[in-house]
């Protein structure tokens, strides 16, 4: 690991392959693939040992890191069983959460390398879901946790709305060509609520229907892509006067600023039934 992102290079730009693992009711744990030997994978967020450990032998994997974006037992509980199965393996999490395992402990800022995986990721300090949380940007690829969803964000158990709005416009500024995995299969009724904020939206439309379909196929919607969230999720498009003007109707009062409006929608969320 060092300490600053380094410059890209032509090998930092090629995308890596991607599995995503379900577990519980709504999870992806995601194994990222090595650029040299793709049997080598890192897992992100992996909340539960099992289908991490029964997709490693289904399809002659090696385990070689865990990354960790916070510290709900849904994105940590598996960690301390695939320890026991896989000893040495280095845990990368949030230095200010408690992260079963963790040997190596971050901030924001710095680059986490992986060398035989051939990949090295950014790691971007994104409070709001969690006072720690951190996401894992490289390879034209972003893991994100809790803190994006398609469609949607994640709750403010612990940060403020201006927290979750920076690390949200933090995430925007990526290249429009990234792909977005969350940890959760929420789009469906993040895509409800997105309907609810901008109902003549075409793009929210647009996704709905490639949602359908990847699902009735029993697909995952995920990954997402950038560059399309920003025309149809509600909660990077808080500076939108459509979606303002959604938000005061729904509160009744004028909102005079970007802050305001975000609180206002995921407040909105919270409650919505869509």
């Amino acid at each position: 690991m060092t300490s600053e992102p380094a410059a890209l290079t032509d090998e930092d730009c090629a995308q890596p392959g991607l599995t995503a693992i379900p577990a519980f009711n709504d999870n992806y744990f995601w194994l990222v693939h090595g650029l040299p030997d793709p049997t080598r994978v890192a897992v992100v967020d992996p909340g539960d040992a099992e289908p991490v450990i029964a997709t490693l032998r289904a399809r002659g994997l090696t385990l070689d890191a865990i990354l960790v974006t916070h510290h709900h037992g849904d994105h940590v509980g598996g960690i301390a069983a695939l320890l026991d199965a896989f000893p040495g393996l280095p845990v990368f999490g949030p230095r200010d959460e408690a992260i079963p395992g963790r040997t190596v402990a971050l901030v924001g800022g710095e680059t986490v390398t992986l060398p035989t995986l051939g990949l090295r990721f950014a790691v971007l300090a994104v409070p709001g879901h969690t006072l720690g949380h951190l996401a894992y940007y490289g390879h034209g690829t972003l893991f994100c946790g809790d803190t994006l969803f398609s469609a949607g964000c994640g709750r403010l158990f612990e940060g403020t709305p201006a927290d979750m709005l920076r690390s949200l416009d933090r995430l925007a500024a990526l290249p429009g060509d990234t792909r977005v995995c969350c940890a959760h299969e929420y789009t469906t009724g993040n895509l409800a609520f997105a309907r609810a904020v901008e109902p003549s939206s075409e793009a929210v439309e647009r996704r709905a229907a490639e949602v359908a379909a990847a699902r009735a196929a029993g697909r995952p919607s995920l990954p997402a892509v950038l560059k399309a969230e920003r025309s149809y999720n509600p909660f990077l498009r808080a500076r939108e006067p459509s979606v303002r003007q959604s938000a005061e109707r729904h509160e009744g009062v004028p909102l005079t600023d970007p802050v305001a409006v975000f609180a206002a929608i995921r407040r909105w969320k919270d409650g919505f039934r869509g």
